[in-house]
């Protein structure tokens, strides 16, 4: 894995010829979905996703708007999880890098983005909806209560991680604005940030009364809090 890694590094790095880049990025894109954790855990690092990938959308590349959408789609899709036991923590600050400066994200149907995370993302994942602002795609229960599977467990937690970070751009752009002279483009960002985690605080709200995994209200409550924390501070 190393040594492919480089590989890929090497062909990526101060490359302007635009052939080359996306046979490459292909290659990255198989090599994610038919690899392992031990290759998936060395491309989720800041060394090869910021630091190659995201360098490219540099406008002295110049890259077709195909490409730029594919290496923003690796991003988003990585910082969401793999299966495996892979740590995304890098990959997810990088992402929320870009959701800071106001990058749009291409649809989730718009190219291929490596290997499927754990939850598919239902709309245009964009600075204005980081997180899917239709409902989840987990189905709500016919019956009063839900019992949910493995499965199920893995794709709201993945969910549920995206909500967290939709509250973390919110409080730091809540902190780095002060009433009567904000940023235009923050304030943009927050009243579309704002209404996408009302969204997920009412799913929250309806799995807390039918769900009953005791695990996973606990993980709901604790982020229902920080929902609740972020939404008050920004109506104040």
């Amino acid at each position: 894995p190393k040594d492919a890694v480089k590989a890929l590094k090497k062909k990526l790095s101060k490359n302007c010829n635009h052939k080359e880049i996306r046979l490459t990025l292909s290659l990255l894109d198989m090599c994610i979905e038919n690899c392992g954790p031990r290759f998936q855990s060395l491309v989720v690092k800041k060394d090869f996703c910021k630091d190659k990938l995201v360098k490219l959308l540099n406008p002295r590349y110049n890259l077709p708007i195909d490409m730029q959408e594919r290496i923003l789609t690796f991003i988003r899709t990585w910082a969401q999880g793999f299966q495996g036991m892979v740590d995304v923590s890098e990959v997810k600050e990088v992402y929320l890098e870009l959701l800071k400066k106001g990058v749009e994200f291409p649809s989730s149907d718009a190219s291929r983005g490596g290997l499927k995370p754990s939850s598919q993302p239902s709309t245009k994942s964009s600075p204005s909806s980081a997180y899917p602002a239709k409902r989840s795609s987990l189905p709500l229960p016919t019956g009063p209560t839900l019992l949910l599977t493995p499965e199920q467990i893995g794709k709201l937690y993945s969910e549920l991680d995206m909500a967290k970070m939709n509250v973390k751009v919110m409080s730091s752009i809540l902190k780095e604005n002060v009433p009567g002279s904000e940023n235009p483009d923050d304030m943009n960002l927050l009243q579309k940030l704002y209404k996408t985690c009302r969204m997920m605080q009412e799913r929250i709200m309806e799995l807390l009364v039918t769900v009953e995994n005791e695990d996973v209200i606990v993980e709901l409550i604790q982020v229902n809090e920080d929902l609740n924390n972020v939404l008050l501070g920004h109506e104040r």
